[in-house]
């Protein structure tokens, strides 16, 4: 099924993304895609250079004509969110992405796709091989390790640059133009403790499972109020082990500090006595989540089954300081930007939950376009979990994209876009965390920056999907801004 990108349109496009497809490239596994890069552009004979931290940066000479215009930065990130449905079995570090076309749509079988980023980077490769486009030098920047921490772009080497404006091709809505996004910093939570080993004689162990969720990206969709499989399993542990003497000894919720977490396992022990009682709980929690979230999650799921007895629990103190703390914890929106109206300025994702053999690791996600905002809440998130006891620490922290509505490539693709298809794009800041703010930080001179790109649904979820036109047309708007800009 996965050859059927082959016959999309641009052909040259969409050959490259395929390409993509085949090759494993999730966050922290960058080798394979690079080097792939790497021998690509020394295919076309282009200068092709590598700095330490994996960026790769390909310069194809301005066309005969243009060599008196600014060198135009092309900038898209490599590695993809390895996300895959409970019941599949896939090895992101080894099998290939699996692609299927469903009616105007492009996506995977029960995976992410990785047209966050992929599809930006193939139209770079197309731009990069095709000698008939009159066009500016093009610095084609491919990012490493964007969705974890953005690695690559933190660690951009200096000097690597020499371009003053760059697009970026790393929004998800076709016929919008980004100027602006949200900066972040990373809350890592966590603590040891001594494992019980003593479970009370006449207790048996279940297997708690919350699945069906619909996560999605922390930053782009956080406004939707999808539900985190985190703080919904919490809510039924804190019944649970407060009304019917349960003990924890294990939790395993989320996987990504970006993306929303969409399922939750918990393995408890309970007097047998109360089994039946704890699957009617269960059964009425299913019950209570499906309508708290009615219209917005469809096949919420949440079931007990009997497993084996565990080895170990969580000491009653620490369990309950844990089950408090994710209790008291806020998630989701805290606030919106005043100048944009219903666009998010700060938001927080409990994203992961561990808690295991004697460690605790709790993971979260805070985004703001104010720096200010961004301290307050990562302060909010520090006072809950060190009342718990916790150690907290913070790590990954990156600036935010600040909006230049006076820019004049806006001003240059907003008359191309009406030119092309008769009416003006939508201007935005977006909350997502994108590159941009950091490439400025990590360069000498003032860039002039927008970002655009085809139409995405899902990214960070099994859901992700492309909207096959859109990627044409967006080509199609890349080529008309590059021969604009000569």
């Amino acid at each position: 099924m996965s050859s059927q990108i082959l016959h999309l349109s641009p052909k040259n496009v969409w050959k490259h993304f395929h390409s993509f497809t085949q090759i494993p490239h999730p966050t922290g596994k960058m080798d394979e895609i690079t080097k792939f890069i790497i021998d690509f552009g020394k295919s076309l004979h282009l200068e092709t250079e590598q700095d330490k931290t994996g960026n790769i940066v390909i310069r194809k000479p301005a066309t005969a004509g243009c060599e008196g215009a600014k060198t135009v930065i092309l900038q898209s990130h490599l590695d993809m969110v390895p996300q895959k449905n409970a019941d599949v079995t896939h090895d992101f570090s080894k099998d290939p992405i699996e692609t299927i076309v469903e009616g105007d749509w492009l996506k995977a079988c029960n995976t992410t796709l990785g047209a966050d980023n992929g599809i930006g980077c193939a139209m770079m490769m197309a731009v990069l091989e095709d000698n008939t486009i009159q066009h500016p030098a093009i610095e084609a920047l491919f990012t490493v390790d964007e969705e974890v921490g953005m690695v690559g772009a933190n660690g951009l080497k200096k000097g690597f640059l020499k371009g003053t404006t760059l697009i970026n091709l790393d929004t998800e809505e076709e016929n919008e133009l980004c100027i602006g996004c949200a900066g972040g910093r990373d809350v890592n939570v966590s603590f040891q403790f001594k494992t019980e080993k003593e479970i009370d004689k006449g207790d048996v162990a279940f297997k708690i499972s919350l699945t069906g969720l619909k996560g999605g990206h922390s930053g782009t969709q956080i406004h939707l109020g999808h539900a985190n499989a985190n703080k919904l399993m919490n809510r039924f542990l804190k019944d649970v082990v407060s009304n019917y003497e349960a003990r924890l000894s294990s939790i395993q919720g989320g996987s990504l500090r970006n993306a929303i977490p969409r399922e939750s396992f918990v393995v408890l022990t309970i007097p047998e006595q109360l089994s039946d009682d704890l699957m009617d709980l269960t059964a009425e929690y299913e019950a209570l989540f499906r309508e708290d979230f009615a219209g917005i999650e469809e096949n919420i799921s949440f079931k007990a089954e009997k497993t084996d007895l565990p080895t170990s629990l969580l000491p009653e103190r620490i369990q309950d300081d844990l089950i408090n703390a994710i209790e008291g914890c806020p998630n989701g929106v805290m606030s919106y930007l005043a100048d944009f109206p219903g666009v998010v300025e700060s938001s927080l994702n409990l994203a992961l939950v561990t808690a295991n053999e004697g460690n605790i690791d709790i993971k979260l996600l805070v985004r703001s376009s104010s720096e200010s905002r961004k301290d307050w809440v990562c302060s909010a998130v520090e006072s809950v979990f060190l009342l718990a006891g916790t150690k907290v620490d913070f790590s990954g922290d990156y600036p935010g994209w600040q909006p230049n509505t006076h820019s004049d490539l806006l001003n240059i693709m907003e008359k191309i876009h009406v030119e092309m298809y008769g009416n003006r794009p939508k201007v935005i800041v977006i909350h997502a965390g994108l590159e941009c703010g950091i490439i400025q930080s990590n360069v000498e001179q003032k860039l002039d920056i927008v970002s655009f790109g085809p139409t995405i649904r899902g990214a960070h979820s099994p859901d992700e999907m492309v909207e096959i036109d859109t990627v044409g047309r967006s080509y199609d708007y890349l080529i008309a801004i590059l021969e604009q800009l000569k």
